[in-house]
């Protein structure tokens, strides 16, 4: 079976084709610029070159369009016709309490999507422009929706519930969701097949930091708490969303600046984190950089970010009474060896050995940064949302047959 994967955003869209029968990418690329006249088609197949095309593409159902007539390409493509595809998968951020795994998607899931819009508005109607387009393109062809809340769907009362009025759960479903499951999901399972240990017996810390960023406490196999609440603004401080911060701020900042309600969103989620306390870049490689030259906002902002993962770190050891492996993944966990270094230097209290080598060599598969004598193994484990999403899309085509 052939799948395609979608990840769809508000101007943009990622894809990926998979070949199910060995897992294997076949081409992959992204759409750019949505809605505008000079959009940027960048399409890359396994083992060839990569080309770039520029057009006006002013909606996804286009945009998926100039994907298909890209992939059956003579000289560019990977399919002789769009009937290969017999599948597609979609990344979906948030599936509430409805959907407490990945679903085929049909009108009363398509409802319940949009009903979510409120608790994901910058991502949620995204993705169903994708699952629209999809249609639109490929009419029969089975689809599949792969949320980010899934796999946190796990967690107990204790861990998802706020201490506010329980009548706004009741009413409103006002609680933890968490966010980047799929990512979760795949390095802890990674970690233990790396370790050789049985998933079931491990206590896992997976960090998730790139330019949005999470943490989760994975017990066993399964998500008991994670960072990111009813929305991914909460947690960690990222690229440009705040994370944890007293909630009386807010109305406090809106009063003093006379801000709207999206005013004051626009600044939680788009000019707040390394941007913000760094007055340069949300890039964690810009930040780095800066850091070295000795500029104090860019140390004060990498000092901020790196305080927050190790206390979070620190109180889901706290949580499941110990911790036997820390995962770090995405962009700044796989690629940051300094921040890498300065977590695990403060970690000693854990049992934590960094071996200093290891952590340098840089390498697209799953290692070991700790010494042979570290009480808890630290991995750095490459993510791949995009075959989560393609095994479970395949699984449940399959299954519904």
């Amino acid at each position: 079976m052939k799948v395609l994967v979608i990840n769809a955003g508000s101007s943009s869209l990622k894809y990926q084709l998979y070949n199910m029968e060995d897992e294997s990418v076949l081409a992959k690329g992204l759409v750019e610029r949505i809605g505008m006249d000079s959009s940027i088609l960048t399409h890359k197949p396994t083992g060839r070159e990569e080309v770039t095309e520029v057009s006006e593409i002013l909606e996804h159902t286009t945009a998926i369009r100039k994907v298909i007539d890209i992939l059956t390409d003579k000289e560019n493509g990977v399919l002789d016709a769009v009937t290969e595809i017999q599948a597609v998968g979609h990344r979906v951020v948030h599936g509430g309490e409805a959907f407490k795994e990945s679903a085929l998607v049909d009108e009363a899931a398509k409802a319940e999507i949009r009903r979510l819009f409120d608790l994901a508005p910058l991502h949620n109607p995204a993705a169903m422009m994708g699952i629209r387009a999809a249609e639109a393109n490929m009419p029969g062809v089975p689809q599949v929706m792969v949320f980010d809340t899934a796999f946190h769907q796990t967690m107990p009362e204790h861990a998802y519930l706020y201490a506010i009025p329980r009548v706004l759960y009741k009413k409103y479903k006002v609680r933890r969701y968490g966010a980047h499951g799929t990512s979760h999901d795949y390095v802890s399972k990674a970690a233990a097949e790396y370790l050789d240990r049985p998933l079931e017996d491990l206590k896992i810390i997976t960090c998730h930091v790139g330019n949005g960023g999470s943490v989760t406490a994975v017990k066993g196999g399964v998500s008991v708490d994670t960072s990111m609440g009813m929305t991914p603004l909460e947690g960690l401080m990222m690229g440009t969303r705040s994370g944890d911060l007293d909630p009386a701020i807010v109305p406090y900042v809106m009063n003093k600046e006379e801000l709207s309600v999206s005013e004051v969103s626009s600044m939680l989620n788009k000019h707040s984190g390394l941007l913000a306390i760094s007055g340069i870049s949300s890039d964690m490689r810009e930040i780095t950089e800066g850091m070295e030259k000795g500029e104090p906002n860019s140390t004060l902002a990498f000092e901020m970010y790196e305080y927050r993962l190790r206390k979070y770190i620190g109180s889901y050891a706290a949580a499941m009474n110990g911790v036997d492996v820390i995962v770090f993944t995405a962009g700044v966990g796989e690629n940051s060896v300094v921040l890498r270094q300065k977590v695990c230097e403060q970690l000693t209290y854990l049992g934590v050995e960094l071996d200093e080598a290891l952590n340098a060599i840089r390498s697209g598969e799953p290692r070991r940064i700790t010494t042979e004598n570290s009480k808890v193994d630290v991995l750095v484990v490459p993510t791949n949302e995009e075959l989560v999403i393609a095994r479970d899309t395949h699984r449940i085509v399959l299954n519904s047959k």
